[in-house]
């Protein structure tokens, strides 16, 4: 038997391949085509059809790196076809590659009506069905000529992915372009062929079903005249049918499929050319959707819907009919499928608000799921806000990607920081690309971890990436699986009728508690450093130039800049998304990045300027605007003041060489290397660094992931380590009251300066880094050894904080070797702590070791500066970059939030006429004001977004500096609560409580 199975098994191959597919299009006569390469970027539609194009032919090389081509295909269908179905096969020069990651093309009518997209599984375009004869057929093609980043040697270092670099040479070859006859019937036993094999070789050896299955095949293909396959192709169908009627079993797993194509919004390919694949996605998707009744599909990320809007208008009119027949859904409620490791607390806001908005206005569609199939791990704060805005249900397939542990459910409750819990589907089908193969439906029913107490889970299905959606051989494949013996049952539903079924049907689910890390791509974290500078120092200017203006508006008449933050928000928010943020594009993408941070920085600043400039009116009195959430200096938080002057720091000679900083409140010692071997915190009397250890120190490290350069550092990497303690140069310095220390160090072909200050009466030694990096596959972390025994440490996540374990005791803490933090990492024994604060690092390790010399804990803190991968960028992070840290001996949770905030927020001075009291003031400091705006809705409406801050309960009372007519509690897009309590309210004063990181919106209709 085993024999006969394998047998059957080859031939079905080899007579698939070589026989019954060509004969899908048994006659052909070639298109003439003709051709005109766009010089430079991409031109509008109108001006390509109009261009005058030059004779090619199949076989010539075409498209320079980058470039745009559009070829002019013509033809007659011949008279004998008459009667028959017939398609033009347009192939650009396609290879085995996925669908997105090499040349792709977007067919057009004359007239400018999109017909669909053109990728390598699925370069056909129907001419008629049938054809009466003679027609003549004209048809344009935009093709894009991008080049394959991953090649042949993938994560092999590439010029290719920045366009300056990438060359002029011609990268593909016109392979065909032909008029030809699609024989269906023989299309349908290709596809009856396919599942049933499929199918076949995922049943157990010893089943019956396997076996009948085998003989059917056997059978079918005994039919099939090897020299005749169309004639005789539907005598091999009927001999499949009696199989293919058999029903599945009432207890069958039932999959959900949903169409989709995740379309990187950036990744190998540069945001314009993300314009372009979302329309070719998309008029494939409509075109399909015309053909196919039971099809639906899914498409997340707001941006790319306005993308099509905005570029594609053609082609949005196609979308905008499929929507209205529900058939094409809006997916996810996010502008982009983020990163949801580093956003800021606002910025994760609004990716909800601004997406859930676009769809709302567009379509009246509220999103209640959040979809996001490929971001690199989750954030513990992500659920309450997943909630705030309104949604309830959350899918995402990476955790699949794990590398050490398997996560233990696919239907579960997932609990954030603040109890909020969010039914969540991992679909066990562990792709989001599924193709409707036989195998992936197999493995789905396999894999699904709740059975006994679910049977349904969902599948993405289309090829995505890149672009490209589902295909008709899916709809062909599934529609035979709806109800056939040993499989799954599929049926096409959308997102909701989905999460509807499945909660109904496992309503109570098991909770897992706290982040969802992904134990994979954890140099996300640090690659492309001036990428995550940008965002970091974007959303402190809209955090500025929101409270500023708001502030203004509300007390001079300031004009509130609705739609140039708006815009500038969505900026922001594009280039969170998960392959930009991470650090995972091509140079091109980083390039741009840089680019429109800076532009970004000049208007938010200039917004910011003129706004403080109207409250501070004229007059001579030196002011200091403070926009963060405490008060420091004398000057209020969200008001302006005359900061105070504190005590002078003294700076004295070291013993045995180095220098001493002291300003009463902590002691710090620099030795001749430029290492800090104390800081002494002298109001309770204890010393921070680890007895004969020193920190500030930089630390070198080899760095070769064995894959996914940019986005992995791999454990090893700890084996091997540099300490950089050599100096050039030591030197302290007073200036202003405050005293600091100059330390400069080469290594490699690389140079770091250093200063180390202590500002009066501040008990923090701030450290401001200047490294000039010129590092390959090499990685830079900045350690600080502390003498301090703890179990767990906090770092800081979207509105509030979380615990990590320091030690190893099973494989989840063990794979946590590199981990996220925003502002700050906290660490304390019972009644003392210590901070570090950063103005732009996120990733970072804590390890612990026992002293030999007394037997005490140095508990080590790690933030990472620097990689040097050399793919998909191979000039990474190669030049100047400037970070901001601080140390904070003595630091409560309280302290290193606000330790956070000042080294993000500085202050800023301003001369005027005199103070400038706060737009909304807060009494207590656990409570933390995120955001203070005008309402959205242009109502003139101040809303104020806070959260309790240090993980404990709160109360307080926030205090308008307006008079206040009503007080409103809000979703995140500022709609009312109805079910909130309501706050007390006592004139203009509003007094709330607050569970451990509870969010808050309220919104103050002014009197």
């Amino acid at each position: 038997m085993h024999d006969d199975r394998t047998l059957v098994e080859s031939r079905l191959k080899r007579v698939l391949d070589e026989r019954i597919r060509p004969a899908v299009y048994p006659e052909s006569v070639p298109l003439e085509v003709a051709v005109w390469h766009a010089p430079g970027e991409p031109v509008p539609v109108e001006e390509g059809l109009a261009a005058r194009p030059q004779p090619i032919a199949v076989g010539d090389r075409w498209g320079a790196p980058w470039g745009t081509s559009w070829f002019r295909v013509t033809g007659t269908v011949p008279e004998a076809w008459a009667g028959r179905t017939v398609e033009a096969l347009l192939d650009l020069g396609f290879d085995e590659n996925m669908p997105g990651f090499q040349c792709e093309g977007l067919v057009y009518r004359p007239d400018g009506t999109p017909v669909k997209g053109l990728n390598p599984r699925n370069n056909w375009v129907r001419i008629g069905a049938p054809v009466a004869g003679g027609e003549e057929v004209r048809l344009h093609v935009e093709a894009a000529s991008n080049p394959v980043i991953m090649g042949y040697r993938p994560f092999a270092p590439t010029p290719l992915g920045e366009k300056d670099t990438a060359g002029s040479a011609p990268q593909y070859t016109l392979t065909r372009m032909d008029l030809a006859v699609f024989d269906e019937t023989v299309w349908e036993l290709v596809t009856d062929l396919d599942v049933l094999g499929e199918l076949m070789l995922e049943l157990p050896v010893d089943s019956p079903r396997r076996w009948e299955l085998l003989r059917a095949l056997e059978h079918a293909l005994d039919a099939v005249d090897l020299q005749d396959v169309n004639s005789t192709a539907a005598e091999a169908r009927a001999r499949l049918q009696g199989v293919l009627a058999k029903p599945a079993a009432p207890s069958a797993h039932r999959i959900s499929a949903v169409g989709h194509a995740h379309i990187d919004s950036a990744w190998l390919w540069p945001l314009r050319e993300t314009v372009r694949k979302v329309a070719r996605t998309t008029a494939n998707m409509t075109a399909l959707l015309e053909d196919e009744p039971d099809f639906v599909f899914a498409m997340s990320q707001a941006q790319q819907w306005a993308w099509v809007k905005e570029h594609r208008p053609e082609v949005w009119a196609k979308v905008k009919k499929a929507v209205a027949d529900g058939r094409f859904v809006p997916a996810g409620g996010m502008w982009v499928e983020s990163d949801t490791n580093m956003p800021g607390s606002e910025a994760m806001a609004r990716q909800f608000v601004h997406g859930k908005r676009f769809f709302i206005d567009e379509f009246g569609v509220d999103n209640e799921e959040a979809w996001l199939p490929d971001t690199f791990g989750f954030a513990a704060g992500l659920p309450q806000i997943i909630k705030a805005a309104g949604a309830k249900w959350l899918l995402t397939q990476k955790i699949s990607w794990s590398q050490t542990n398997k996560f233990p459910h696919h239907t579960f409750r997932w609990e954030g920081i603040d109890g909020t819990r969010i039914f969540t589907h991992f679909p066990p089908v562990d792709t989001y690309n599924c193709s409707m193969q036989g195998s992936e439906i197999a493995h789905a029913v396999r894999n699904f971890k709740d059975k006994g107490r679910a049977g349904h889970s969902l599948a993405p299905t289309g090829w995505g990436d890149g672009g490209g959606g589902t295909t008709r051989e899916m709809i062909a494949k599934a529609a035979r699986m709806r109800d056939l013996e040993g499989a799954a049952r599929v049926v096409w539903e959308t997102p909701r009728e989905f999460f509807e079924k499945a909660q109904a049907e496992y309503p109570e689910p098991p909770v897992w508690v706290g982040e969802l890390y992904l134990e994979l791509h954890r140099a996300t974290l640090t690659s492309q450093a001036k990428t995550k500078q940008g965002n970091r120092r974007s959303e402190h200017l809209l955090r500025e130039a929101e409270l500023w203006a708001a502030t203004a508006a509300v007390r001079t008449g300031f004009a509130y800049p609705y739609e140039q933050l708006d815009r500038i928000w969505k900026t922001v928010l594009l280039h969170q998304f998960h392959d930009i943020l991470p650090g995972s594009s091509i140079a091109w993408v980083h390039r741009e990045a840089r680019r429109t941070y800076e532009s970004l920085a000049k208007e938010l600043t200039g917004i910011i300027t003129d706004a403080q400039r109207a409250l501070a009116g004229e007059g001579g009195t030196a002011l200091v605007f403070n926009a963060a959430p405490h008060t420091r200096g004398g000057v209020p938080a969200g008001g302006a003041a005359a900061p105070d002057a504190g005590p002078a720091v003294t700076l004295t000679a070291r013993e045995g060489g180095g220098h001493v900083l002291d300003n009463g409140l902590l002691r710090v010692e620099v030795d001749a290397r430029g290492l800090v071997v104390s800081a002494y915190d002298l109001v309770a009397d204890r010393e921070a660094v680890a007895p004969g250890r020193s920190a500030n120190l930089l630390q070198l490290h080899p760095d070769l992931p064995n894959k996914w350069d940019a986005w992995d550092v791999d454990a090893f990497y700890r084996n091997s380590v540099t300490d950089l303690v050599d100096a050039d140069e030591v030197a302290a310095d007073t200036d202003g009251g405050g005293a600091s220390v100059r330390v400069v160090r080469s290594f490699g072909d690389s140079r770091v300066t250093q200063v180390l200050s202590l500002a009066p009466g501040e008990q923090r030694l701030d450290i401001a880094t200047e490294v000039d990096w010129h590092e390959t596959e090499k990685f830079l972390k900045l350690a600080f050894p502390f003498d301090i025994h703890a179990e767990r440490y906090a770092s800081e996540t979207q509105f509030g904080h979380f615990y990590r374990a320091t030690h190893t005791n099973t494989s989840w803490e063990a794979a946590k070797f590199e981990a996220c933090n925003h502002r700050f990492v906290h660490l304390a024994e019972p009644g003392w702590g210590v901070a570090l604060v950063n103005d732009s690092t996120y990733g970072h390790d804590v390890t612990r070791t026992v002293r030999t010399e007394d037997g005490g804990t140095t508990t080590t803190l790690r933030a990472s500066l620097l990689r040097a991968p050399r793919f998909p960028d191979p000039e990474t992070d190669q030049g100047v970059h400037r970070f901001r840290h601080a140390l904070v001996p003595g630091a409560e949770i309280g302290d290193a939030v606000r330790e956070g905030y000042r080294i993000n927020l500085p202050e800023r001075p301003v001369t005027g006429a005199g103070e400038v009291a706060p737009l909304v003031s807060v009494d207590n400091d656990a409570v933390v004001v995120t955001a203070v705006k005008l309402a959205d809705d242009g109502s003139g409406d101040v809303v104020v977004r806070f959260h309790e801050a240090h993980g404990g309960r709160a109360r307080a009372v926030l205090t308008a500096g307006f008079p206040v007519a009503s007080v409103t509690v809000t979703d995140l897009l500022e709609r009312e609560l109805t079910d909130a309590a309501r706050p007390e309210r006592a004139g203009d004063a509003v007094t709330v409580s607050l569970r451990p990181f509870q969010l808050m919106t309220l919104r103050l209709r002014r009197g």
